[in-house]
């Protein structure tokens, strides 16, 4: 065979060689830095909890003293989502659990019916993470609400489903014994259709509660990774634009739900990274209030009401915006400075939820109300710019 042949089979064999040594030690690197990312990946630990409770419905209103005749009682299940700082949000509140419940409450009382209720929930953690608090908000379903002819004892409950909040503060110990804790506290659960069809006078109970906790996967639990921010935050002031809208009811059984809407402006500025201060108006829209009017121009003479009035609004408000993670929690005090009709006083206020789809879109599901009394339930969009 000629020299120079062997020569070329020779570079032929390095050059071949040369290359899968390359590629092993790429794809050895790949696997090297995939192991050790992984350490660093969100374990997705959650725990589930159970507890029973007993308690009694709040007497916050005279109007519901006829149907609190026992004490309620009933279930909360949990699953709860792990966090330990791998995202940067967890660290700002002390790596609080975000997850799923659902409560089962006999309200002891033939008028109220049984309630089954779905929530998405925060667990926020203190004193060396010894005491929880939850707040939950969810969507419930009663057994047997008001109807003028089988069940008119029920001034609580206007409609088959409803809204609902509930809080529980507990002494908590997970993974006292191979993954399984304890609790036991207090909870306090609201029910209310927030007008959206009359009657609502709604029910708040305050119970006992006590339970067990497991965490799985407990052998694998890390480390809480404290924080990497920067401590200073700055961001310029935002403006933001939203549209609210929905259907209520006046508290005038039978009057009829009508659709309301609700066009809002205003300014935030972020004070860190967790809130920010609002100032803004609101232009109301609410058909159920020309409806009321009208009804009382009709029906009760001695209100001097002529019919005439303007049901639209005009108010302006100041709020605070607690941002978690892509979600946020707002509360605004507003004053009406259009207010023609006189329903429910001049001021108000409105208390719900923003989740933000990237930096400027939202969506927002919100309680306006005037003190403890409801008025609607808004879904909203906006933007923020």
């Amino acid at each position: 065979m000629p020299l120079e042949f062997k020569a070329l089979q020779l570079i032929t064999y390095f050059y071949a060689l040369t290359r899968f040594m390359n590629r092993f030690f790429t794809c050895l690197f790949c696997l090297i830095c995939a192991s050790v990312c992984a350490q660093e990946e969100d374990p997705n630990l959650f725990t589930l909890d159970a507890s029973v409770f007993y308690g009694t419905v709040l007497e916050h209103n005279a109007d519901i003293s006829h149907l609190i005749t026992n004490h309620p009682s009933g279930l909360i299940l949990s699953y709860n989502k792990k966090t330990y700082g791998f995202k940067d949000w967890e660290s700002r509140f002390n790596y609080p659990d975000w997850g799923f419940s659902f409560i089962y409450q006999d309200m002891k009382n033939t008028s109220l019916g049984e309630n089954y209720s779905l929530y998405a929930h925060y667990n926020f953690y203190f004193l060396n993470r010894n005491l929880n608090l939850r707040i939950g908000q969810g969507i419930a379903y009663t057994t047997n609400p008001y109807d003028k002819n089988t069940n008119f004892q029920n001034n609580a409950y206007g409609s088959d489903f409803m809204s609902s909040t509930y809080l529980m503060f507990n002494y908590k110990k997970e993974n006292i014994f191979k993954g399984f804790g304890l609790q036991a506290g207090i909870s306090l659960v609201h029910y209310s259709n927030a007008n959206f069809r009359a009657p609502n006078t709604s029910t708040n109970t305050l119970a006992f509660n006590v339970g067990a906790n497991y965490l799985f996967n407990y052998e694998n639990e890390p480390d809480y990774m404290p924080s990497s921010e920067e401590k200073t935050y700055k961001e310029p002031i935002k403006y933001n634009f939203a549209f609210r809208s929905g259907v209520n009811e006046s508290d005038v059984i039978g009057v009829g739900q009508y659709p309301f809407y609700i066009v809002s402006a205003y300014a935030d500025k972020r004070l860190n990274r967790k809130s920010a201060i609002q100032v803004g108006t609101d232009v109301f829209f609410s058909k159920f209030l020309d409806e009321l009017i009208t009804y009382y121009s009709v029906a009760f003479p001695e209100l001097d009401v002529t019919g005439d009035e303007d049901w639209k609004r005009v108010g302006v408000f100041v709020g605070h915006e607690l941002f978690i993670n892509k979600l946020s929690v707002i509360t605004q005090l507003g004053y009406y400075v259009y207010y023609p009709y006189d329903f429910e006083g001049r001021v108000y206020n409105r208390i719900g939820f923003k989740r933000y789809f990237g930096d400027k879109i939202f969506g927002a599901v919100t309680l306006k109300s005037h003190g403890a009394k409801a008025e609607a339930v808004e879904f909203g969009i906006g933007i923020r710019l």
